[in-house]
């Protein structure tokens, strides 16, 4: 192992360095990528509602009780 990789003070300094690295992106960029994960989530969520009911109407028709 390399000298130091059990030092946590060292890697905490190190993780602290890394940080200051980060492109982080503006408010009004985060506002943005939030919007379109919410409007993702909204579009998966009827998709897939649809779909189950279409199936479930499907099992009906075919396997009725």
């Amino acid at each position: 192992m390399a000298d130091g990789t059990k030092n946590p003070i060292r890697f905490l300094r190190d993780v602290n360095k890394e940080m200051k690295r980060v492109t982080w992106p503006t408010r009004k960029e985060l506002t943005k990528y939030t919007i379109v994960v919410i409007i993702t989530i909204i579009f998966f969520i009827i998709f897939f509602a649809l779909i189950d009911s279409g199936l479930s109407e499907l099992v009906r028709i075919f396997l009725p009780n």
